[in-house]
């Protein structure tokens, strides 16, 4: 059931960026003679203003059009802003285009590539600063006053049920408030708790619920206009086909879209992002390398044994961020020293449980690996692993074999798919995450991996960057 408060912020929406796409084309109308005083160039056009705001008064709607059909105006408080910004950007580049298109066909429009240009960046920039505002009034609301708040009952008693329970009571951003949590889908149980407390939402996590029951529950919140969610089994989240087998029918359970082509795309994407990155990112890393030397002198790169796909063993790159006699790898004539004061920092001071560990307050770190370790930079080295087709730029975290030896056997899943440089895991909480809230993210991943995904993660990533870890 969707609030006033929501229905309200998502109308509120339309005329908010009908506003600034006009404001934003008034924008580029005053500055259009930017280029020609730059340049002392004469105006090559004249254009009346009032004409003008005629054609864009013709073009919002049509904005407006694109936005709808990009899902811009959902009506969740909880949708999340950057997403909310890519959709911006790619629903006003389309428009553009289809500007663009307009007037190679309709020459007597106008035809300053400035004013379009310039139109498109500040109508990014309006909308998206608007949105930003509105959102931040809307989720004040949410917390301090409680306009919005969702009334949720949980049905079940199990160990998923529990950790919805941490997530909403820790997050009240999230817009949730638990009226009830009870152990069967008691339709007369419902009923107390709707009429005393209300009910906005019901998830259902139980599988011994039998299909009559469900039936019942579904129809029941239908008729009450209560939102009904369930959380599924493994095999009911599972992606599968269907086909004939002796004349019976059978349904093969797949384990991730990385098969076949799947596969190949991945690839190809990873090769020329990679080598993309690496040339762009080429300054930075040049000045690390001379950081690093200058501190501590050489080497530079320091090579890490660890575990890939099928449990294959490689070395990854990675800028060196300690002092050199304790690095655990191979090239260290005092590898055995390193190898025994890492396991006594383990012992000491790691925060982590399961099979990997982090150690807070490292002492082994120089300045500069301080610096470069805090913001990822040494990792870059692990783009020439891309090329070489060791890792992929989006994957699980490569852990060490003798993390992997700690492994429970179904956490073996990690190693059917490449490594990656990043992945779900570290843009949701870099190295801050339990092992097993990582291992989730990136099942997640492996069974529901697409191209868009990667390119999703990887812009996320840039964001995560900039963000201080918490040890």
């Amino acid at each position: 059931m969707k609030k006033r408060s929501e229905l309200f912020f998502s109308a509120i929406q339309v005329p908010l960026d009908m506003a600034m796409i006009m404001l934003a084309a008034i924008s580029a109308f005053a500055i259009r003679d930017i280029p020609q005083v730059v340049t002392l160039q004469p105006k090559l056009y004249k254009f009346p203003f009032n004409d003008y705001l005629v054609v864009v008064s013709m073009i919002i709607p049509f904005f407006i059009l694109i936005y709808a059909l990009e899902g811009l105006y959902d009506l969740r408080v909880t949708r999340r802003f950057w997403k909310e910004s890519l959709k911006i950007f790619s629903a006003t580049s389309i428009g553009l285009v289809a500007i663009i298109v307009a007037i190679f066909l309709k020459r007597e429009w106008f035809s300053s590539r400035f004013i379009i240009l310039s139109g498109w960046l500040l109508a990014v920039l309006y909308v998206t600063t608007a949105r930003y505002l509105l959102q931040k009034a809307q989720k004040w609301l949410l917390k301090k006053k409680g306009l919005g708040v969702h009334r949720l009952l949980l049905v079940g008693r199990n160990g998923k049920i529990d950790r919805l329970i941490d997530t909403i009571s820790g997050n009240p951003q999230l817009g949730y408030r638990i009226v009830e949590h009870i152990d069967s889908a008691s339709i007369h149980a419902i009923k107390d708790i709707k009429e005393q407390r209300g009910v906005d939402e019901i998830i259902v996590c139980d599988p011994s619920l039998t299909d009559a029951e469900q039936e019942k529950l579904i129809d029941y919140c239908a008729i009450n206009n209560i939102a009904y969610k369930f959380i599924p089994t493994t095999l009911q989240t599972a992606r599968f086909e269907t086909g004939i087998f002796g004349g019976e029918p059978i349904i093969e359970i797949k384990h991730t879209p990385l098969e076949g082509w799947g596969r190949i795309l991945k690839r190809a994407f990873d090769i020329v992002a990679s080598a993309i990155l690496i040339a762009i990112l080429s300054p930075v890393m040049l000045i690390t390398a001379l950081a690093i030397w200058i501190e501590t002198g050489r080497p530079i790169i320091y090579k890490n044994e660890r575990i890939g796909s099928d449990g294959k063993k490689f070395f990854v790159y990675k800028f060196r961020y300690m002092k050199w006699e304790y690095c655990v790898t191979r090239e260290n004539k005092k590898l055995k020293d390193a190898l025994d004061f890492e396991q006594k920092l383990i012992a000491e001071r790691s925060i982590k449980q399961g099979p990997l560990y982090k150690i807070k307050n490292d002492p082994r770190k120089t300045k500069v690996g301080t610096f470069i370790e805090r913001y990822s930079i040494d990792e870059l080295p692990q783009l020439f692993n891309v090329l070489r087709g060791d890792m992929s730029l989006i994957g699980p975290r490569p852990h060490q074999e003798r993390e992997v030896e700690k492994y429970n056997e179904y956490h073996r899943r990690l190693l059917t798919i490449k490594p990656g440089v990043s992945g779900m895991a570290q843009v949701s909480g870099r190295s801050d995450l339990e092992f097993e809230d990582e291992y989730k993210l990136d099942v997640y991943y492996i069974e529901n991996w697409s191209l868009w995904l990667d390119i999703q993660i990887c812009l996320k990533t840039v964001l995560t960057l900039f963000k201080k870890r918490k040890n």
